[in-house]
């Protein structure tokens, strides 16, 4: 009988330390992320072009030249969503509203319909797009092929994933990845020409790598950069407003 109870207790402080493990292991993974560097974190301020509102949304809004049309941008995965505050803003500047939403665990993939929600909380635009960052993008790109109401799809470093088939949609698709990337795969992103319209725009930012979408330092495994995070910004965000004057 003691044998029968020792063994069960012994289970039982196995079942409770393998539980610990893992809630300890979820604290440390919710808790580590690429966090915005001293250029995103100015670009977070409002001034006299764009007026920023950060809630549960980083929204940027133009102040004059308004155009009705909005950019909806999911970060990276692990990446604070203010690291992309410099495209935002640049983007802003020239009439387009840019959504960035804060997302669980800044995860694209635990909230992949999260656009909805923007879309409604912004019924007086009419025309939206949809981007992210790396898997960001994958994300993005879902979304887009299950909603009409998406224009233009924006990856960055990115690629639609394997169920997703964009070749028939009619949506307008900009990628651009970068010639240092050693985070994104290359091949992957060319192979996924199949799966995109035949007019898809693809631009490579010579000596940008993949953490240089964004201001969040350095990312393990990346590449290194030689050109600067702030031209490799200025870069991508004047193709980006290029995609968005063609929708006007």
């Amino acid at each position: 009988m003691k044998q029968k109870r020792t063994w069960k207790f012994k289970l039982f402080v196995g079942l409770a330390i393998f539980l610990l493990m893992i809630v300890v292991g979820f604290f440390i993974f919710a808790s580590t992320y690429y966090t915005a560097q001293s250029y995103a974190e100015e670009n977070v301020q409002s001034d006299s072009d764009v007026a920023v509102e950060n809630g549960k949304e980083l929204v940027f809004e133009p102040i004059s030249n308004k155009k009705n049309i909005g950019f909806i941008f999911y970060q990276g995965a692990k990446v604070e969503a203010e690291a992309y505050a410099p495209m935002a803003k640049e983007i802003a500047k020239q009439g387009y509203t840019v959504i960035i939403p804060h997302l669980p665990l800044k995860m694209a993939i635990l909230s992949p319909d999260r656009a909805d929600k923007v879309i409604r909380n912004h019924p007086g635009i009419d025309t939206w797009i949809i981007g992210g960052h790396s898997l960001g993008g994958v994300t993005a790109s879902d979304y887009a092929s299950r909603h009409e109401k998406i224009s233009a799809l924006v990856l960055l470093a990115s690629y639609p994933g394997s169920h997703t088939d964009l070749s028939e949609a009619s949506v307008d698709i900009l990628s651009i990845s970068a010639s240092q990337d050693e985070v994104a795969d290359a091949e992957a992103i060319q192979a996924a020409k199949s799966s995109m319209p035949s007019d898809a725009k693809f631009i490579e930012i010579e000596g940008g790598n993949h953490a240089g979408f964004g201001d969040y330092g350095e990312q393990k495994g990346d590449g290194k950069a030689t050109i600067s995070n702030e031209e490799q910004i200025m870069q991508t965000s004047a193709a980006i407003v290029e995609l968005l004057e063609g929708l006007e």
